[in-house]
C-alpha cells in the first residue's frame, strides 16, 4: 500500500474523490495537493490534510492560499515548475495525476523519472504520447495503475493473465451519455445543459462533454493501445447503459472476464493506492437483480467523434495530440458558448486534415503539433 500521495488536480471530481478515499484510510498521508484556481477548495483541503506543498496555477492564486494558511506549515508554489516538484516530491511514493489535459503530460514524465507509482487519471498523457511515457516507465520500472474506470476494469481483468498472447480482446464498455439513442438530426438542436447531463457519472464539465459525444471513448481506445500494448483490431466499443460492467476483457479459449461494481470512481481509485491488495471501500454494494444487463454498437454516423478517433489511432504519430489539442480546445469554446455540439467534429476533423503530420514524434513536436491544433480551432471557430 502507498503510504504518502501526491494529488495533481486534487480540487477536480477525481480529485476530491481521492482525498475522500485517502481520509478513510489509515496510515496514509498526503505529501502534494496541487489545483488550478479554486482557491476556496484548496485552503480546505490543506486545512484538513496539511500537505507539505499546495501548488496553484497562477501567483495570484497561490498568493491567496498562502494568506489563508499562514498558520500552516506548508509551503506554496505555483504554475509548471510547482507542478512538477508536487510530482517528484522525495517523500511521495505514488503520484495521482488527476489534471485534466495536456497540462498532465511534463508531470507525469517527471514523476516516471523519479521512480514514482502514477495512479493515472490523466488519459490524454498516453493519448498524445503514450510511446514515450510507456518507455520511460519500462525503463525506471514504475508500475502505471489506471484510475479511469474502464482502464481499471481492464487492468483487473488481466491480473490473471500473465502473457498478451492469451488476450483476444479488450472490450471497453461506454454509457452512451446523455444522448445514447438520438439521431444525427436530432443532435443538431441538443443543448449545453442536456449535454451536461450525463446518466451515470458525476465528473468535470470537460470530460461529461466527450462523454456526449463519445470522444472519451475514442481517447480510451487510444490508452487502451498504449497501456496494453495491443493493436486497434484488438479493441472494441460496446454501450452497456447501466455502467455496471466497467470493460471486459476476452481471451483466446473464449472465456471473458468482465469487472461489475457500482458506478463509483472510488473504488478504481483506492485500487491503485493499494494495488497489489485489496481493502475494505466504502462504495455501495453492487445489487444484480436491479436492472438487466444490456449491450450494443455505437452509432458512429451520430457520433462521429468516436470514428475520428480510431482514425487517429490508426494514423498514431502526431494525429494523436493533434485530435486531443483539437478537441480540448473546442469543447472550451463549447462550454463557452461559442459554437455549436457538431462543430466540436467539425473543427477536430479539420485540424487533423491541416495540421502536418509526425510519424515518429519527438516530446518537441508532440507538443508543437498540440499547440497547432489549438490554433487552428480558434481561428476556424464560425
Amino acid at each position: 500500500m502507498m503510504k504518502k500521495i501526491s494529488i495533481l488536480g486534487s480540487t477536480g471530481s477525481i480529485g476530491r474523490q481521492s482525498l475522500d478515499v485517502i481520509s478513510r484510510m489509515s496510515g496514509v498521508q498526503v505529501a502534494a495537493l496541487t489545483a488550478g484556481t479554486s482557491v476556496d477548495r484548496m485552503v480546505e483541503q490543506c486545512r484538513q490534510f496539511v500537505p507539505e506543498l499546495a501548488v496553484m496555477a497562477t501567483k495570484e492564486a497561490a498568493d491567496q492560499v498562502a494568506a489563508q494558511v499562514y498558520d500552516l506549515p506548508i509551503r506554496i508554489s505555483y504554475g509548471e515548475e510547482g507542478l512538477v516538484e508536487a510530482a517528484t516530491m522525495e517523500s511521495a511514493d505514488c503520484v495521482i495525476t488527476a489534471v485534466v489535459g495536456m497540462l498532465g503530460l511534463k508531470p507525469t514524465l517527471a514523476a516516471i523519472r523519479a521512480g514514482k507509482r502514477i495512479g493515472l487519471a490523466n488519459k490524454e498523457t498516453l493519448v498524445c504520447a503514450g510511446e514515450l511515457v510507456m518507455a520511460e516507465a519500462k525503463k525506471h520500472n514504475v508500475e502505471i495503475v489506471p484510475v479511469d474506470s474502464e482502464h481499471s476494469a481492464i487492468f483487473q481483468c488481466l491480473m490473471g493473465s500473465h502473457d498478451k498472447r492469451e488476450v483476444k480482446k479488450i472490450i471497453l464498455t461506454c454509457s452512451g451519455g446523455p444522448f445514447f439513442g438520438k439521431t444525427k438530426e436530432e443532435l443538431k438542436s441538443v443543448t449545453k445543459a442536456d449535454a451536461l447531463k450525463h446518466p451515470n457519472w458525476k465528473m468535470g464539465a470537460k470530460i461529461t462533454i466527450d462523454c456526449s459525444t463519445l470522444m472519451n471513448k475514442g481517447l480510451e481506445v487510444i490508452e487502451a493501445m498504449r497501456l496494453y500494448d495491443v493493436p486497434l483490431e484488438q479493441i472494441q466499443v460496446l454501450i452497456h447503459r447501466q455502467s455496471i460492467v466497467h470493460s471486459m476483457v476476452e481471451f483466446v479459449d473464449g472465456a471473458v472476464m468482465a469487472q461489475m461494481g457500482s458506478p463509483d470512481m472510488r473504488l478504481p481509485i483506492q485500487l491503485a493506492l493499494t494495488y497489489p491488495e485489496r481493502t475494505v471501500c466504502p462504495v455501495e454494494p453492487l445489487d444484480l437483480t436491479a436492472a438487466p444487463l444490456t449491450f450494443c454498437h455505437p452509432d458512429l454516423e451520430a457520433f462521429p467523434c468516436l470514428r475520428l478517433a480510431m482514425d487517429a489511432a490508426k494514423q498514431g504519430g502526431t494525429a494523436c495530440p493533434v485530435l486531443n489539442g483539437a478537441n480540448e480546445q473546442a469543447v472550451a469554446m463549447y462550454l463557452d458558448d461559442q459554437i455549436g455540439f457538431y462543430d466540436i467534429y467539425d473543427l477536430v476533423r479539420g485540424a487533423m486534415d491541416t495540421v502536418p503530420f509526425v510519424q515518429n514524434p519527438t516530446l518537441e513536436q508532440i507538443l508543437d503539433a498540440d499547440a497547432a491544433a489549438r490554433a487552428y480551432v480558434r481561428s476556424n471557430a464560425k
